[in-house]
């Protein structure tokens, strides 16, 4: 449908920055109500080491999603730059060459990750205990990583357009079956982790195959002819320039994951459910920063393949502002409520008093968290490769060091674990912030800096 594509390079940027992230707000807190719900399925049904086990695998399947993902995230950045510059005919060779991409790219992380899992989880430390049921839940993820990879791939291309709609019905149904299938195969068939697993997967493959289905039906960009299935070295070499560092930005954020989980296993199982727990409500929090940065990224990447720069500015003011009301409101949430959140996952009074803890540390520094996307999304969209590779070595450098730091040398115990998570954002927005300052000096009012000449239209 064409009254689904939008163009983000008239109009006013504010109305267009939260109309598009609203309906991807809607679908991320859908996705996350999933996660919330398979995590209480788990928790409540299965049992605590259950819960525990699923929460141990997440730094490994981010770790491998986020491979994958980078590659998806920079062609919808192309896409959208050649859409604001009205060349339809690179948009849609763009579309083929980032799925060409997308098709070999999980399916080799996927094995890899599957072969790999046993001695990965060993290396994070993961307790005895769960051990066995990790493995197990990390191996279906990554049979399910093709699934999701795509999707986010199709997500991405759609969004690139304007079109933050279509990707949400698809995510609200996923979200529904996946809800459905845990309910029937844990609580019915009792299946345990297992059944838990197989309904993210099956939910994974329906939600792809229908919105692929769908694109292709009403979205003219996916109406291929013969002439767009031409795989170019100059579209690929785009594609992968600025997919390949944004994959190793999020790569490199997983594995600083698998570092600050390393760290919580070494203080056993309660404080692995805690963090599990924590982990899954700051899932949530990061969603409106996240639909922020994405609604941003896009309109970003519209005007500046337009060459509006004064429009793209005004976009980063208007996000900064929102992201700041954003802010006081779920600081305040985390900081009134903790205890009875983090009690809807476990019932055991030790992981609920230090999971609310943990929020408590963390919700300080959620400024720091928005600055990180508003400024990820501004400079996504604007092609700035080297931006995320450098976030990326920044936060990994932070999750090895700070958190042995407090945990180890400077007395913090358990604490640490949380303190460490609030201080990295803190650096990481302070640097993202500093780039930003920098990046922007480069460009005067009017003027097509030498440094983005390469990145539009090339």
């Amino acid at each position: 449908m064409k009254s689904n594509i939008t163009d983000m390079t008239l109009g006013s940027p504010a109305k267009h920055i939260v109309r598009f992230a609203l309906p991807t707000l809607i679908g991320n807190i859908f996705q996350q109500v999933y996660n919330l719900a398979d995590s209480v399925i788990v928790g409540r049904f299965i049992g605590s080491q259950a819960f525990a086990a699923v929460g141990a695998t997440s730094s490994i399947t981010f770790l491998f999603f986020a491979l994958c993902n980078g590659i998806g995230t920079g062609g919808g950045i192309v896409a959208s730059q050649y859409y604001g510059a009205h060349d339809d005919d690179r948009v849609k060779n763009c579309i083929v060459n980032t799925g060409l991409i997308m098709l070999i790219t999980p399916f080799i992380f996927g094995l890899t990750g599957f072969l790999l899992a046993p001695t990965l989880l060993k290396v994070l430390q993961t307790p005895a205990l769960i051990l066995n049921d990790a493995v197990l839940y990390t191996r279906y993820m990554c049979i399910g990583l093709l699934f999701v990879s795509l999707y986010n791939y199709l997500s991405s291309m759609l969004k690139a357009l304007g079109d933050s709609k279509t990707p949400l019905y698809f995510l609200i149904i996923s979200t529904v079956i996946n809800i459905v299938l845990d309910i029937l195969f844990v609580c019915v068939f009792s299946y345990g982790i297992r059944g838990a697993a197989l309904a993210t997967v099956i939910s994974q493959f329906l939600s792809v195959l229908l919105c692929a289905v769908h694109a292709c039906r009403t979205n003219p960009y996916f109406r291929f002819h013969r002439k767009d299935f031409v795989i170019t070295l100059q579209m690929t070499y785009r594609i992968v320039r600025l997919g390949i560092p944004m994959s190793i930005q999020f790569a490199l954020i997983a594995v600083s994951t698998m570092a600050l989980q390393r760290v919580v296993n070494s203080f056993g199982t309660t404080a692995v459910a805690a963090f599990t727990s924590t982990s899954r409500i700051e899932q949530l929090i990061h969603q409106p920063y996240m639909t922020l940065a994405a609604s941003l990224s896009t309109f970003s990447g519209q005007n500046f393949g337009a060459r509006k720069y004064d429009r793209v500015y005004t976009g980063y003011k208007t996000a900064l502002l929102i992201m700041t009301a954003l802010t006081v409101v779920l600081m305040l949430i985390m900081q009134l409520f903790s205890n009875a959140i983090t009690s809807l996952f476990v019932s055991d009074s030790d992981v609920i008093l230090l999971g609310a803890k943990g929020l408590k540390i963390t919700s300080l520094f959620y400024f720091a968290l928005g600055m990180i996307y508003v400024v990820r999304g501004v400079l996504t969209g604007m092609g700035d490769a080297f931006f995320s590779l450098f976030n990326g070595i920044v936060e990994v450098i932070g999750r090895f060091t700070i958190p042995l730091l407090l945990t180890s040398y400077l007395s913090f115990g358990e604490a640490g674990i949380w303190w460490s998570t609030g201080i990295v954002w803190l650096i990481s927005g302070l640097t993202a912030w500093i780039r930003y300052v920098f990046y922007r000096s480069s460009y005067s009012p009017g003027a097509l800096p030498k440094a983005a000449k390469t990145q539009i239209g090339g």
